[in-house]
């Protein structure tokens, strides 16, 4: 059956067979078991880290990984440069019929990883055997990653604070894209997250998106987050409004907190059929227009007072028109207040700057706010004082199809 329709097929179906009921310590030889009914040798299973700076690779019972990395820096690689622009790439120069490949592993636009595939082949098929392993692979972890403390230690390159612990399992991927918009997000420091969170969802053809960043800089302050996101969440989906969900927000913590803490916030919808963004701000950061790839604006909205403070300003839903192509970027003060002891912030001007000539050399857009995030820490010497955290989402236009624009900003394939 190798290198045949057929043998994709039996890959496909003993994998997807034998998923239901394997713990993830047998993935690594399940997948290079049912892999040679497609030619390949081995499969290796890489994982990005919480920080998406290194490749960690995924071990299990009954796999051999002679001479394999068990870390791979994200920059610098080949590994790594599959995994930032989203392309398969050779692993290795071909030799005495070996052929090796880093084949990107994601769950739907979110970057998770990288499949090492080794194959006895190099032709027109072997491109699409592995991108479809690598498809069902990314599935199937997913799928066990919510119950399974293996995966979770895997890509932890150092220990998570509490709040951290909180917000990662609280918060949307950091990355999404249909062809109505691609939405992007990065948090830093990713092992110590205390107050920032984020979130966006999609209700047929509206696009909700928060960003919240909350007083202090401790455990309390990730408890604070997670219950704004929570009620956020919970009163939308009861049929809020932009202006009840704050409201909503508002009543939570202070209930809980007695006007002792607050959080700041944007909470926006952007309607995918006309281009009209609605927010409100609550006392946080105007959101910034990113406008045919060159120049920037904020978005001008009275603000109301910060929730949980119980001030009793009024809140107001403010409306801008995009244009198709027109960036909308959330952040918070980690981002723009960055700074060396004694040196100036990285500022609003820097960071506008950096979004829109990255843009313009073409990188993916999850890839622009990775490093986007690294130039921020390196900025800051490695140790950020605050969380510093983007929502970015471009609006493409008001239809489902197609999704070539939605896959080139991603970095996928249009038909991948």
């Amino acid at each position: 059956m190798e290198g045949t329709g057929e043998g994709r097929r039996a890959m496909l179906a003993d994998l997807l067979a034998a998923s239901h009921l394997m713990p993830v310590e047998l993935l690594p030889a399940k997948a290079s078991q049912c892999a040679r009914a497609a030619g390949f040798r081995q499969v290796l299973i890489y994982l990005a880290d919480l920080q998406r700076s290194v490749l960690c690779l995924l071990q299990g019972e009954g796999t051999e990984h002679q001479g394999a990395e068990a870390v791979l820096p994200i920059r610098g690689t080949v590994a790594g440069r599959a995994y930032q622009y989203v392309d398969v790439q050779p692993a290795a120069p071909a030799g005495d019929g070996v052929f090796q490949w880093w084949v990107p592993l994601l769950d739907g636009t979110e970057r998770i990883g990288l499949l090492h595939v080794t194959s006895a082949r190099d032709d027109a098929d072997v491109r699409a055997d592995m991108e479809a392993l690598a498809s069902l692979l990314a599935l199937i972890i997913i799928s066990k990653r919510g119950t399974s403390d293996a995966l979770a230690k895997l890509v932890r390159a150092q220990p998570v604070s509490l709040a951290a612990e909180m917000q990662w399992n609280l918060m949307s991927p950091r990355t999404y894209a249909d062809g109505r918009v691609a939405i992007s997000a990065s948090m830093e420091p990713a092992y110590e997250i205390s107050g920032d969170i984020f979130e966006y969802a999609v209700d047929g053809p509206l696009v909700n998106l928060s960003i919240f960043d909350a007083m202090g800089h401790d455990t309390a302050a990730g408890l604070s987050a997670t219950l704004a996101l929570a009620a956020c969440r919970n009163s939308r989906r009861q049929g809020a409004g932009l202006i009840g969900r704050g409201e909503a927000i508002e009543r939570a913590l202070i209930e809980q907190y007695d006007r002792q803490r607050y959080v700041t916030g944007i909470l926006a919808t952007l309607d995918t059929r006309t281009g009209i963004l609605r927010w409100v701000n609550r006392g946080h950061h105007r959101p910034i227009i990113i406008r045919d790839h060159r120049w920037t604006t904020n978005l001008s909205c009275p603000a109301a007072h910060p929730m949980g403070t119980g001030l009793g300003l009024p809140s107001t839903v403010c409306e801008e028109q995009l244009q198709p192509g027109d960036r909308i970027v959330f952040y918070t003060d980690g981002i723009t207040e960055a700074r060396r002891p004694g040196g100036r912030e990285f500022g609003l001007e820097r960071f506008t700057d950096f979004l829109v000539r990255h843009h313009a050399d073409g990188l993916p857009v999850p890839e622009t706010l990775r490093r986007l995030i690294q130039a921020v820490l390196d900025y800051h010497d490695g140790h950020l004082q605050d969380d510093a955290t983007v929502l970015l989402c471009e609006w493409l236009g008001p239809h489902l199809e197609p999704v070539h624009e939605a896959a080139g900003l991603t970095g996928l394939s249009a038909d991948g």
